[in-house]
Formats: C-alpha cells, sequence, structure tokens
C-alpha cells in the first residue's frame, strides 16, 4: 500500500506546469528527448560521475557541462540554483549563470561549489531572453518552497521511473514464447525493485502475457523508503495541504504509474502565479548515464513567449542514506565454487535501477585470506553476480585551475573510509548460520561513501557423504518425494537418474528445511529393476557422487483385523494382502492360511484368512487349555504386519467379543416318501423338512439367530426363536427347522453350512449342515425276462436331475444322464437278482445313493425285430480311476 507521500509525488512538477500548456500535450507522459548535460561531482580529491552521486554535501564540486550540439540555434541559458528552504530565499550569490554557447563553456564546462546550509540544487534551461538570468532567480527567491518541493519530486520521480524502465528493459530480452521465463524473470524483477506487476497476465493466453507484462500502466510501485529517503530533503517537513489536495486525484489509480510517470494536474491552479508573460516551466525526469543527464520532457518546449523553462532536479544536500540490503532467503546458503554465483538480496531498490552502489565486493570471513568477490546488480536473476573483469577509465581532472584537486581512482575501502562511513551505515545485525558453512559479508561504495551490507552463508567446498534420509519406501509406477543429505548442499550442478530405462533424467530440487538436506521429486513410472542411481554433479568438483536406493512396488494396504478373544484365526482386510507374509501382536504370530483362496488376494479390496502360528509364538502368549491367543474383548491393540520384501507395516484394531460357539448334536431327515432312492446321511432333500439340533456351551442367548447359508453364498437365510424356526429344549439346546423348498425355491441346490449370530452381531465359526438335493422320479423298471443281457427301461419324471447310473456301487461302467436331457425313460443295465441299482445326483456327484426298484418282466422281441422299449439308448461312461467314492 503506497502513503500518501507517495500518491503526492510529482505534486510540484505538475504544478510547474503552466496552465496555457498546449491542449495536445500528455502531462502524464514524459516521452519527450530533452538537452543533454553532463555533471561530475569532487569530493575528498575523489571524482565520481553523476550517476553513481545519490547526495551532495556541502563543499562538492559539481562540473556542469553542457552538452548542446554545434548546430544549436537557439542560445539557451544554463542557470544553477542553491536552496535552503521553503521559508529561507536563497542569497543573489547561490545563483549561477552558465552561457552555454560560450566556447569556453563549451569546451571546459563550469565548476561551482556547495555553499554550506544549502539543502537543493536545480538547474533552468531558458531560452536568453533580456532578463532572463533575473526573472529566474526573481521567481526562485519570491516561492522557494515550490521549488524546493520540485527538486524532491524530481529526483523521486526518476528513481520511481528507473525502477520501472529496468524492469520493461529486461522483460523486453525474455522469450516472449516461454511462459515459464517470463514469470520466473517477472518475479525476480519485481522482488529486487519493489514491483507488484499484474498478475492478471498469467491467466492470459501464452502469446499474450509478453505484451501484458510489458505495457504500461501493469507495474505498482511498492513502497520504497530507501528512495524517499533519498529524495527527501525539505527543511520544513511536508506540506500537508498538498498531500490533502494530491490524495483525492484520480489520475495514477491511487500509486498505479504508467511507464511514463504522471503528473497530478489538479495542481496546476496552485502555482499557476508563476506563469508570466515571459516563461512557462516544464519539467524534466533525468535519468543519468555516467557523467550525462538524459533529460525527458512532458511537454515540448516553446520559444514563443511565453517561453519554455526546463527544470532539473540534481541530487539532494544531505547525509548519505546507504542501502538498506537484505537478504531475499535467509536460509538460503551461496556456493562461492559457482560461475553464475547470485546473492539473492532485495530491500534497496535503488541498488539494481541506478548506479549509486559500485565496487561492490563479498569478502569472505575466513582465516584462509580468500580474495574477495568482486559483484555488481543484476536485477533481471534477482540479486548481485559476479562481476565480469572491466578496465575502469579515469575520469579527467575536475578543475583546470591551481586548486591541487586532481582525479584519483576509488579504491578498496580502508579502515580510514569504513570509520569514516555515514551514521546510518550500520553492519548487518548478528545472525546464526548452519554449521560447517562459512560467511561472507556485502560491502561496497553508495556513491562517495562506503557502506557494509548483510552477512551471508557460504560454501566453497564441494558436498560430501552424500546419503538417502527419506525413510518412505520408493514406489514403482509413481512419483515420489526423497531427501538427500550432505555436508553441504549449495554447490550441487544437476541430480541426474537413471529411473527411465536407457535414458538420463535430470530432477529438480530444492533446499529442505534442514540446511544440509534438500528434496526432489523421483518419478519412477517404469522402472523395471529394484534400484535407482541418484548421480550428484557439483559445482568445483569433478567427480560424480552416487546415492543408490532400493525400491519397492506398490506396498500392501492394510485397512482392518478382526481377531475375536479366544479365536485361533483372523481376517485381515485391504489391497494386495497377497505380499503379507506374517502379522504379529503381543507375541502372536498369525500366517497366512494354506488352504485361503488366493484368486482375488492382490485385488483393489480382498479379505486375507490368518492362522496362530503356535510353534512362532510365544507360548506365554497361548491359552495352554485352548491353545487360543490369551486375548480379552476390547483390548486396543497394534499388529506389525511383515511383507515379504521386509517391510512392515502397522495395523491399529480393537479386539472383538468372543464369537457365539455352537455345536450340531443331530439332525432328522426323512427318507423321501414313495422314492425308491435312498439317500445318504448328508443329503437334504429339498421338498422334505430338515430338523436338527443346536447346543451351546453357554446358556443359549434368546436373541440369538442361526444363518444358514451356501458355500458359494448364493443362498442365506436366518432361523430365531423369534418366527418359531428355532425352539429351546433347555438352556443349552435349541431344536431348529429348515424347509429348504419354502426357504430357498425349486432352483436350490448343494452343500450348507450353519453359523451362530450373536445379538450384537458377532458371528461364529462356519459349520457342516448337509447338502440340498432334488430327486428325480423313478416309476417303474422293465427288464427282458430271460435275456439279462439285454438293457432294461427305466421309467420316470425329471431324470435331468440324474448325473449317472450304475448296477455295481463303485460305478465301474456308469450311464451318464447328458444335460439337457427332457426324456422320460432310458436304458440302463440289468440290475440282477436282488433288483438293486445306483445312481448320482446332479446337485450333489460325489455321493452314491441306492435304488430299490421292482422289476417288471417284457417279453423279449424275436431278431431283427424293433426293440419293445421305447427308451433312449445311453451310451455306458468309460470306467475312471478317478470316480468318486461312495460316501
Amino acid at each position: 500500500m503506497l502513503t500518501l507521500r507517495r500518491r503526492f509525488l510529482f505534486a510540484t512538477i505538475a504544478a510547474l506546469l503552466v496552465s496555457t500548456a498546449p491542449a495536445h500535450a500528455d502531462p502524464a507522459r514524459f516521452d519527450l528527448a530533452g538537452p543533454k548535460v553532463e555533471v561530475r561531482v569532487t569530493r575528498d580529491g575523489v571524482t565520481l560521475p553523476i550517476a553513481q552521486v545519490p547526495n551532495l554535501k556541502a563543499g562538492d564540486k559539481l562540473w556542469l557541462h553542457p552538452d548542446f550540439p554545434p548546430s544549436q540555434s537557439v542560445k539557451y541559458l544554463l542557470v544553477a540554483a542553491f536552496l535552503r528552504g521553503t521559508t529561507n530565499p536563497p542569497p543573489d550569490n547561490w545563483f549561477t549563470r552558465i552561457e552555454t554557447w560560450n566556447k569556453g563553456v563549451q569546451s571546459e564546462g563550469v565548476f561551482i561549489t556547495v555553499p554550506p546550509e544549502a539543502q537543493q540544487v536545480i538547474l533552468f534551461l531558458a531560452p536568453e531572453t533580456g532578463g532572463d538570468f533575473g526573472t529566474l532567480r526573481s521567481a526562485v527567491k519570491g516561492r522557494p518552497g515550490i521549488f524546493v518541493r520540485a527538486s524532491q519530486d524530481l529526483n523521486e520521480a526518476g528513481f520511481e521511473q528507473a525502477r520501472i524502465e529496468k524492469y520493461l528493459d529486461s522483460m523486453k530480452t525474455v522469450d516472449p514464447n516461454d511462459p515459464k521465463a517470463l514469470s520466473e524473470h517477472s518475479t525476480l524483477l519485481a522482488r529486487t525493485l519493489a514491483l507488484k506487476p499484474n498478475e492478471n497476465c498469467f491467466k492470459q493466453p501464452v502469446d499474450a502475457q509478453y505484451n501484458c507484462l510489458t505495457q504500461s500502466g501493469n507495474q505498482l510501485l511498492l513502497d520504497d523508503g530507501h528512495g524517499q529517503t533519498v529524495a527527501s530533503a525539505l527543511a520544513n517537513g511536508p506540506s500537508s495541504d498538498f498531500i490533502q489536495a494530491a490524495s483525492y486525484t484520480g489520475i495514477g489509480g491511487g500509486g498505479l504509474y504508467s511507464a511514463y510517470v504522471g503528473a497530478i494536474v489538479d495542481l496546476v491552479r496552485l502555482t499557476s502565479t508563476l506563469h508570466t508573460a515571459q516563461y512557462q516551466y516544464i519539467p524534466a525526469i533525468a535519468f543519468p548515464s555516467d557523467q550525462q543527464l538524459n533529460l525527458r520532457l512532458n511537454a515540448p518546449p516553446s520559444f514563443h513567449n511565453p517561453k519554455s523553462v526546463i527544470v532539473i532536479g540534481l541530487p539532494a544536500i544531505q547525509a548519505a542514506t546507504t542501502p538498506p540490503l537484505r537478504a531475499a532467503d535467509p536460509k538460503q546458503v551461496a556456493c562461492l565454487l559457482r560461475p553464475d554465483l547470485v546473492l539473492g538480496l532485495e530491500g534497496a531498490p535503488l541498488v539494481y535501477s541506478t548506479s549509486f552502489a559500485h565496487e561492490l565486493t563479498l569478502h569472505v570471513n575466513s582465516a584462509d585470506h580468500i580474495p574477495d568477490v568482486p559483484l555488481t546488480p543484476d536485477a533481471f536473476r534477482g540479486g548481485l553476480i559476479v562481476a565480469h573483469a572491466t578496465h575502469r577509465e579515469l575520469l579527467p581532472p575536475s578543475t583546470p585551475d591551481d586548486s591541487g584537486i586532481v582525479t584519483t581512482p576509488v579504491q578498496e575501502p580502508t579502515s580510514e573510509t569504513k570509520a569514516s562511513a555515514p551514521p546510518n551505515s550500520k553492519p548487518a545485525p548478528t545472525a546464526t548460520f548452519p554449521p560447517g558453512t562459512l560467511t561472507g559479508t556485502v560491502n561496497g561504495m553508495w556513491g562517495f561513501d562506503h557502506f557494509t551490507g548483510p552477512t551471508l552463508p557460504l560454501q566453497n567446498v564441494p558436498g560430501k557423504g552424500w546419503k538417502l534420509v527419506t525413510t518412505d519406501p520408493l514406489i514403482v509406477g509413481q512419483d515420489n518425494h526423497l531427501t538427500l543429505a550432505s555436508t553441504g548442499t549449495a554447490c550441487v550442478q544437476a541430480i541426474i537418474s537413471d529411473s527411465v530405462p536407457g535414458t538420463e533424467t535430470k530432477l529438480d530440487w530444492k533446499r529442505a528445511d534442514k540446511a544440509d538436506e534438500i528434496s526432489l521429486n523421483l518419478p519412477l513410472k517404469s522402472l523395471n529393476k529394484d534400484t535407482v542411481e541418484l548421480a550428484i554433479k557439483q559445482y568445483g568438483d569433478p567427480a560424480i557422487d552416487k546415492v543408490t536406493a532400493k525400491t519397492y512396488s506398490e506396498p500392501a494396504k492394510l485397512e482392518s483385523l478382526n481377531l475375536h478373544a479366544g479365536d485361533a484365526t483372523a481376517v485381515l482386510s485391504g489391497s494386495s494382502l497377497d505380499q503379507v507374509k506374517q502379522l504379529e501382536l503381543k507375541g502372536l504370530i498369525f500366517t497366512p492360511a494354506p488352504n485361503r483362496d488366493v484368486s482375488q488376494a492382490n485385488e483393489a479390496k480382498s479379505d486375507l484368512p490368518m492362522e496362530l502360528d503356535a510353534k512362532a509364538s510365544d507360548p506365554k502368549a497361548i491359552d495352554g487349555k485352548t491353545s487360543a491367543p490369551k486375548l480379552s474383548p476390547g483390548d486396543k491393540l497394534t499388529a506389525t504386519a511383515t511383507l515379504k520384501d521386509g517391510r512392515t507395516l502397522t495395523l491399529p484394531f480393537t479386539v472383538g467379543s468372543a464369537r457365539p460357539s455352537i455345536t450340531l448334536l443331530s439332525k432328522g431327515i426323512d427318507q423321501p416318501k414313495g422314492s425308491p432312492i435312498h439317500l445318504s446321511q448328508d443329503d437334504l432333500p429339498i421338498n422334505d423338512k430338515l430338523t436338527f439340533f443346536l447346543k451351546s456351551a453357554d446358556n443359549y442367548p434368546r436373541g440369538q439367530q442361526v444363518e444358514i447359508a451356501s458355500i458359494d453364498d448364493s443362498l442365506h437365510t436366518k432361523l430365531s426363536i423369534a418366527d418359531g424356526t428355532l425352539v429351546l429344549q433347555n438352556k443349552h439346546t435349541v431344536l431348529a427347522t429348515l424347509e429348504p423348498l419354502k426357504v430357498f425355491g425349486p432352483s436350490a441346490f448343494g452343500p450348507l453350512h450353519l453359523r451362530a449370530i450373536a445379538p450384537d452381531g458377532t458371528t461364529g465359526e462356519w459349520i457342516p449342515l448337509g447338502t440340498i438335493v432334488r430327486l428325480p422320479t423313478l416309476t417303474d423298471l422293465h427288464c427282458p425276462a430271460r435275456a439279462r443281457q439285454q438293457p432294461c427301461t427305466l421309467e420316470g419324471s425329471d431324470l435331468y436331475l440324474v448325473d449317472a447310473f450304475s448296477t455295481d456301487q463303485a460305478f465301474t461302467s456308469p450311464i451318464e444322464v447328458p444335460e439337457g436331457f427332457v426324456g422320460n425313460s432310458v436304458a440302463i443295465p440289468h440290475p440282477g437278482a436282488d433288483t438293486v441299482f445306483y445312481v448320482r445326483l446332479r446337485d450333489d456327484p460325489s455321493t452314491t445313493n441306492q435304488v430299490t426298484l421292482p422289476v417288471l418282466p417284457i417279453a423279449t422281441p424275436p431278431a431283427p425285430a424293433a426293440p419293445a422299449s421305447s427308451a433312449v439308448p445311453l451310451q455306458p461312461a468309460a470306467a475312471s480311476a478317478a470316480t468318486p467314492p461312495t460316501k
């Protein structure tokens, strides 16, 4: 947020604009080139060009040389006027008349000395007229406050404009088609120059970002106390009335200045009395380059009455205000071995936008006598960089007379010059730096004065002992974040990985929270090996440091562990559980069940049955009576899963309540009435009612249910006391009743099992119940009376429910019924005298059931007559050693 003082910038510059200025002139644009004036300053035997002089002091000798072309047709009078405050008009001898057309002036220039008590100096360039010098002197002495304010605002205007133009000129060197470079350099320039570029520019298309960043009106000038202090030299303080008037103007957008700084036109009428029939005043912003003042005007000069007087401000006459440089990142360590070393410093935009700071060096605070590193400001790169060796031309002597003053080159600061530094040139406060690092202090000249800048952490040897400090495993198939550490990380030049087969990948890194660590992202999308190698190149070290890290596949994800008190089994839920080797908790070791289904173990989510390994577990953790873990319901534990590759994962869980336990005492299955098929004890005919007794170890809870389901989980039902399917015989025993056809429907078949469900939802272990089977109807068996070698005809219905027939219990030569069979009779071998044969049902093909059916005689047909039977002939199946045994 700009202060009111900054909103008032150029108030009196605009005040000097006459109200009769040409209507087409834009007072907010200083884009007209003005005449050139050369200026040098000599102090204590040292001469500097005006571009390197931020302030003047009493006794300074100024060399003024108007630089007009030989073809100049209008004679300009140059008047130098010293001021001493808003209420104290200067004496007549503080005004110097310089005839620019004089050959002596053109060849040698003019020398003037800053008088004691002077606070400002202003130059006037006016076309020669009768009484010109006296008119100018009278105007200044009559209204000194206006020109005091003009001096200050002209200086500050130059500072502000220099910052903006440095930004614009630097951005023009960036590739307009590189949005990343545009963003990076815009950020660096804004930091060093205290600007705020228009952030909306980066939201525009790439081809429009460059124009947006470099057009007028997009740079917000942030508050720069240093520039204001350098420009401020008013004897009587700011004018509150002027500030209040300026705060209401709409020009500038409350501090948003264009590339050509705007003047506050509303204040023109405040100084309209300065407009005379002979002169009008127009301000000129100076852009020093070495000893030359390059002037820019906002209105073309007039050579008709009223003629234009160009007003030029020179540096204020005051004590030096050295730049308050500070580290942009106090934790950043600079590498002295890096050829493109950049010291990121901010806080003093004038260091980067002007030439006031010069002879900059970095003094290394070391007993090894490391030579000072020459530095130069570079706003484009965001700090001070290593200066290239240049030959410094000596300035010509400052005086041609016998004053004895000669030009001497600027030397490195000595103890004497340091002792004579201005009072506000304070060394940087003592800072704490990481162990093992050096420190370096920025020194330099601010105009004629030595200043000491901040002290920064440095590294002058490559880092050693590189190692991986990341504890998280590197996972193949994703981007990984890792941290590397060594004795120093500032000199890293490049980090290259072999993560992409056949290529080398350069990785981006940044400083970590600790000074000796760096963090980086490592992509491992297509790595086909179990290690990755990182090559670390450092400035000043031809050797390559290498760090090898082990990589892993995506680890198993553990979601929950279901373990009930008293159980020797548990269920682990999660994904990629095929990686789990074992599970340990409180001295108990659980391993995956050997008969588990591993087909879904590596899917997104699955369950893994775990069994207690009593041999590997701590015997003290196992109950010797029940061979179960000594765990109590509600215990909050943490299980540690060990994966097959050695990694470990932890999983907190709570021990569940004890499972309800029941046993099957007996079951009653009536043989199907009217059916010749004698079922085994494990087959449950779907048409009949099944009754069985269950017993609980403790009292059977009245709210406890019994769940019956098929093995493939396609059939479900629950029995309870409430619905009458369970009836208590006593406190421990309950009678259960199941009607499969009613509950499951006519398409139910296959093995069933049951378990108890406690009132709180805890389930018990599954126990087998039997197999539901559907029965065919076998009515008659007709066989030839005397020819047993001839087949018999078996008649009935629903014969598709039969898997095979056989005359022997071992099914040596079974007669198989094909799928999709729709007949009502089949031909089978003669059962023999005992009229007994065997059948395997399609719902339970592993069980052999006996069939007893009387044989009805039929006459043997004479050959070659057609068979008397209409039965469908079935081919005997070949005998197989894998024929299931009889249950």
